[in-house]
Parts: C-alpha cells; structure tokens; sequence
C-alpha cells in the first residue's frame, strides 16, 4: 500500500509538473511569433476577436488556449481599440497586458507651413488609418506641425486638435504683440502672416518680409503680393505657370495688386513663426524686395533700389537661361 501510495504521489506530480510547463509555455514562456507584428483592435471588439487576429498573425498558438489563461491568469480590464505592435516572441501575459495597458501605436501626419486648406483636406482624406468624412477647413485655422494619431481614429478628431493649436498659438502670439504691428486684430494678423508665409521660404527673412508689408500698409500702398493673386485662382495649390495680366488686374477681393490694404482673408494656413513675425516685424523702412537668385531675397528702401536689384535678378536669369 505504501508503495503504490508512493507511486501516486509520484503520478500526480509529474502529472502537475507537466501541466504546469504546458501553461508555462503557452502563456509565461516565449511565443511563437517570429518577427514583430501589428494587429488591429476595433472599437467594440472582444477579448475573443482580438485572439483569432493574435492566433491569425502567428503571436499566439491557440485562441482557446489564450482566451483560457487569460481568464484565469490575466487582468479583467478590456481591450484597448487601435492598433498594436506585438513584439517577436511576445509570450501571452506580454500580449494580453500589450492589448489591455499599452499605447496604440501612433501615426503622424505633417502640415507644412504655408499650406492651404485645400491641401490640408486633401492630406487628410487621404490618410487610410484615419476613418470618417470632413469639410475643407477654413483658411487658417490650422497651425502647421506633425500630429499623431491612433489607427481608426476619426479625421474630425484630428482636424479639430489642428485648429485648436492654431487658436492657441494665435493667442500667445497676439498676447505678445509689440506695438510696431501693424495689424489690429487677431483676423488681420492670421491674413497678413498668411502673405509673409507663401513670399519667403527663409524663416530668417520672415521679419523683414513683414516690416515691408507693414510699412506698405501705413504708407497706404498696394502690398502686390503674387501669391494674393494666385489664391482665387487655385484657392492656394500651385499656379504652373506665369502669371497673365489680365489676373493682375482682376478685382476679386484677394488681389493685393489691383486694390491696397489686405485681402479679405488668409490665403494659406501661416505658422507660429509668420504671425509672431507680423506682430514683431523687423525694424527697417524697407517697401520692396525681390529674389537674389540664392532663395533669398534683397530688400530696398527705394523705388530706384529695388529697380537695380531687379535689373541684377533678371541677369542671373538670364546667364542661367532662365530669361
């Protein structure tokens, strides 16, 4: 009787030995996913559908299995919605508290200073994690700067933190205005830098870009701003080609060569920089600039200046057979 006593004991351990390396290997012990994964929560999705996609890209062996040793050994919270990267040999307590505590995985999309809403639209719509429909933006309400945002998240969501860091900026900036502004409101500074933003590509020249606007203004001269003029043609994308004379002339509410003062509204999206350069312009008398052949531009005080920096433009023009 001892004996097989002792041989039942031994039985059962054995038994309970093996079974503990089988949980071992299924749940504390490395998976069998190969290289790293992502995988796909959705809103509303159970623990159960999360475990057929895991089971699906090879991160775990069994979803019966994991679904049973997570009930019995792992935490009662949901699952997060978004997107998960699993990492290679993830075992499945690590998956299982990836899915219920982890970050989703972040994407970014970048606005350019300067672009116009037309194309912020455009760029949104065509970001294929993001889901839902949404309206071109109003003519600077968006602030240029890389956002992220989680996989399914709705394009609304991530346009309205856009705007609302543009209405953040616009404040601080408007806050911290200096009494040589020209502008008078916070409307006036967003289509001024707007202006400043598409003539000058040089963060640099932003000041000075915008004491020649600002000193047009008081001077009560006409800003003939090109981009002005392009704008309700194209509402903002490339024009492809010189611009006719005929748009010089045309009187639409925008064109800064056919009437003085600013356009009726912003013709881009301007960063933090531009506007904090409309309310701060540099100190100098300057009412012309062209371009100096470098990317650059060349500043004048006077109409005879800015006539021989044009004449020395058009030479390196022409000696590039450009003209």
């Amino acid at each position: 009787m001892i004996r097989r006593l002792i041989a039942l004991i031994l039985i059962v351990a054995l038994v309970g030995g093996g079974a503990a390396l089988w949980i071992s290997r299924d749940w504390w012990s490395e998976g069998p996913l190969q290289k790293p994964a992502s995988i796909q929560v959705k809103k509303g999705d159970t623990l159960a559908s999360a475990a057929r996609a895991l089971e699906k890209a090879g991160a775990i062996r069994s979803t019966t299995n994991f679904l049973r040793f997570a009930r019995r050994f792992g935490s009662k919270d949901p699952v997060r919605a978004g997107e998960f990267e699993i990492p290679a040999r993830a075992s499945g307590a690590e998956i299982l508290d990836l899915l219920q505590h982890g970050k989703p995985v972040q994407h970014l999309v970048t606005i350019p200073e300067g672009m116009p809403s037309i194309l912020v639209h455009e760029r949104l719509m065509a970001e294929p994690q993001l889901t839902g429909t949404i309206a071109v933006p109003a003519e600077g309400s968006v602030l240029p700067d890389s956002y992220s945002f989680e996989a399914g998240e709705p394009r609304a969501a991530v346009l309205a933190r856009m705007q609302a860091a543009m209405r953040k900026a616009l404040d601080e900036a408007w806050a911290a205005r200096k009494p040589t502004t020209v502008v008078t409101s916070k409307r006036d500074a967003l289509i001024l830098a707007s202006i400043v933003e598409k003539e000058t590509a040089v963060a640099s020249e932003r000041p000075m870009v915008a004491a020649v606007y600002s000193n047009r203004i008081r001077e009560g001269m006409k800003l003939q701003a090109d981009p002005t003029v392009i704008y309700p043609i194209t509402q903002g994308k490339p024009l492809g080609r010189r611009i006719r004379l005929s748009e010089l002339r045309a009187v639409n509410g925008y064109n800064t060569y056919a009437s003085a003062g600013l356009p009726e509204g912003p013709i881009a999206n301007p960063s933090k920089a531009a506007i904090e350069a409309v309310l701060d312009p540099a100190k100098s008398p300057a009412l012309y600039f062209v371009a100096d052949g470098k990317g650059g531009h060349v500043f004048a005080n006077t109409l005879a200046e800015h006539n021989a920096n044009v004449q020395r433009f058009y030479a390196i023009r022409r000696s590039r057979g450009e003209m």
